[in-house]
């Protein structure tokens, strides 16, 4: 019993630190003195200021924009290089899924260099189209990795079946295998559009003078001095990552307890 209070007590210190930050930051998006330490009562002036600010409007555009095309691209890819990767006999499969791994594992500044490099030799200008590629490109494995379990669920015979009772390889493809895996294309597709709202390091190699998203938008904010509107931007920044994080959750849990009463 003791051992047991410990290690929800040692648990709820480590919760503790990380996200008492976070907390603070978004309490005092409320202060009304833009300084950070003295609080001097509650206001919403942040975030009337923000929806003001025209800088942080553009930005916030072109994250949406960037994020909404990168993970619908990206999902599309990375859904039929799933169903491809599945198909393959084993060696090749793991060949496949090894490499695919790389960019997961890759930290992100090895991967933002590598893809600033690739546009700069082939001669591409810098802004909207090199930032959605490169979105794309590291979106595409999060992708494949969420709907491979669903594929590995998946019943083979049922594409045979309907092949069998003369559907086209396509028309099984859209009417057999895609709906018995969608919970997993769904998931890929938030899981993408979440890093991609998040990301900074590579959006920062990749884009150009007249593009920018929102994180970059706060790094430019944070060297020109803190200011609450930060505050503001980050708390709903990260209330939008929370609630997208709780559906993917959600949607996971759903399917795990089909899957147990189904078994």
């Amino acid at each position: 019993m003791v051992n047991k209070q410990l290690k929800r007590l040692y648990a709820f210190l480590i919760f503790l630190f990380l996200y008492a930050p976070i907390i603070i930051l978004m309490i005092f998006s409320f202060n009304g003195s833009k300084s950070r330490g003295v609080w001097t009562g509650f206001t919403f002036k942040w975030y009337i200021e923000l929806f003001k600010n025209e800088e942080v409007l553009t930005a916030l555009y072109y994250t949406l924009l960037v994020a909404v095309l990168a993970s619908i691209i990206s999902t599309i890819i990375g859904t039929f290089a799933a169903i491809g990767i599945h198909n393959m006999t084993s060696f090749k499969k793991k060949v496949i899924l090894n490499l695919n791994y790389l960019p997961v594992l890759n930290p992100d500044i090895v991967t933002a260099v590598s893809l600033m490099t690739l546009f700069r030799f082939a001669n591409i200008d810098f802004g909207f189209l090199t930032m959605l590629l490169a979105h794309i490109t590291f979106n595409i494995p999060y992708v494949i990795l969420s709907i491979l379990p669903k594929l590995k669920q998946l019943n083979k015979y049922l594409a045979e079946a309907a092949m069998d009772l003369g559907a086209t390889p396509f028309y099984a493809l859209r009417k057999v295998i895609i709906p018995e895996i969608m919970p997993g294309i769904v998931t890929g597709a938030l899981i993408a559009f979440t890093l991609s709202i998040d990301d900074f390091v590579i959006s920062f190699f990749t884009t150009g003078p007249q593009v920018t998203n929102l994180s970059i938008t706060v790094y430019s904010m944070a060297r020109r001095g803190i200011n609450p509107v930060i505050n503001a931007l980050s708390t709903l920044m990260f209330l939008s990552v929370l609630i997208l994080l709780i559906i993917i959750n959600k949607r996971t849990s759903k399917d795990v307890k089909h899957k147990g009463d189904f078994i």
